[in-house]
């Protein structure tokens, strides 16, 4: 049989089969479509403490009113009366105490008078001294707190160099802890060599790059010790004259404070990280602004953040000094210090400023947004040190 033959009689076959009712072959069924398993999702990161302390300050300052945001830009002097009530009544960011709040009174008069202020504070305070040693010495002045007055730097430094400034920095912040301060207004960055100079007793005496290594070392151990410090007087004081009296011009020219006066302070920024500030003097710095004090002058505040760097708190010298009163038109010193990018505004005459920053804010003269950005570098200085808990 051929192959065709063969092939036919195989397909008769399979006719027959199925007529009969034999069996058919399987038909080939399409296979459903299954959808692939769902990937499981992921556990959601655990927020870093960094975005956790954000979160914080983010949350605080929303609830905020603008009297109690502007509050917080004031770093004022205690007042001799009605310092607890005006904490609540002004919102103050917070109090500068001085000879006067310690002399005569014992360690345990001083820690109970600033309980007082702090448990009269919604959000609580910044409590700043100058103790810088030396010639500026508010709280070792009192021989009931301490036996001698804390020394300067230069002596310490003739007497044991950093091991001995060190150690005295770390005694000292005890010191201020135990009474209830939270911020010293220290180191002085200034670079002075001659004896002349007005800021020459309060410096370390020596030239940029020894000065940059003693801001260096000091603000490092403030900040281990969690005391806040202050960098002064920036954009570096220099050889000029007092200005608590009077007005003092700078001509140096920029490449001279960048060479020299600077360094101290980029060396204190770094190393004190997010618990140091910085203080701008009233010095008129003729080589950025000729026509203003640097502590009003958005021109010197600019290049503090700018080409230094700095993120973080930047404060007035105190503006009640004779060198800055004749700037502000209606009195409003203050305005004029926030306007030109300070976070802080430190002053005596809170009670009349307050308002006035107030007025002007109202009036668009001052953006909300600039009291926002400062109150927000406020709170995140206090959160450095310690001051916000969880619940603040």
């Amino acid at each position: 049989m051929n192959r065709f033959l063969a092939a036919a009689a195989a397909a008769l076959l399979l006719i027959a089969l199925s007529a009969c009712g034999g069996p058919a072959p399987e038909a080939s069924l399409p296979t459903p479509d299954v959808p692939p398993a769902a990937e499981p999702e992921p556990a959601p990161l655990e927020p870093t403490p960094e975005e956790l302390a954000a979160r914080q300050i983010d949350s605080l300052l929303a609830s905020m009113t603008l009297e109690e945001k502007v509050g917080q830009l004031f770093f004022v002097r205690c007042p001799a009366e009605h310092a607890a009530e005006d904490v609540s009544s002004y919102h103050l960011g917070g109090y500068l105490l001085f000879g006067r709040d310690f002399k005569d009174k014992t360690a345990n008069e001083i820690i109970q008078t600033i309980r007082s202020y702090q448990q009269s504070a919604a959000i609580p305070l910044l409590i700043g001294a100058d103790e810088e040693g030396g010639t500026v010495v508010r709280i070792s002045s009192n021989p009931r707190i301490r036996s001698e007055k804390f020394a300067s730097p230069q002596r310490l430094y003739a007497l044991g160099g950093m091991d001995r400034i060190l150690a005295d920095t770390e005694e000292k912040d005890a010191l201020l802890s135990a009474l209830g301060i939270n911020v010293n207004l220290a180191p002085v960055a200034d670079v002075s060599a001659d004896s002349g100079d007005f800021i020459h007793p309060r410096t370390l005496g020596q030239d940029a790059a020894a000065t940059a290594d003693y801001v260096a070392a000091v603000t490092a151990q403030m900040a281990a010790d969690r005391m806040g410090s202050v960098l002064k007087h920036f954009p570096g004081y220099g050889s000029n004259v007092d200005t608590h009296t009077g007005i003092a011009v700078d001509s140096r020219p920029l490449e001279q404070f960048r060479a020299g006066d600077f360094l101290p302070f980029q060396a204190g920024i770094a190393a004190g990280g997010s618990r140091t500030a910085v203080l701008v003097s009233h010095n008129i710095m003729e080589a950025l602004d000729p026509a203003l004090p640097a502590s009003l002058s958005p021109a010197v505040h600019q290049l503090l953040r700018q080409e230094l760097g700095f993120d973080g708190v930047v404060m007035t010298d105190d503006l009640a000094m004779d060198a800055v009163s004749a700037y502000a038109e209606n009195g409003a010193v203050a305005v004029l210090a926030l306007q030109a990018g300070n976070d802080l505004v430190v002053t005596t005459d809170y009670r009349t400023q307050i308002p006035k920053v107030l007025e002007a804010v109202e009036t668009g003269d001052l953006a909300e947004a600039v009291v926002d950005a400062a109150c927000r570098r406020v709170l995140t200085w206090k959160q450095s040190l310690g001051l916000l808990t969880p619940e603040s």
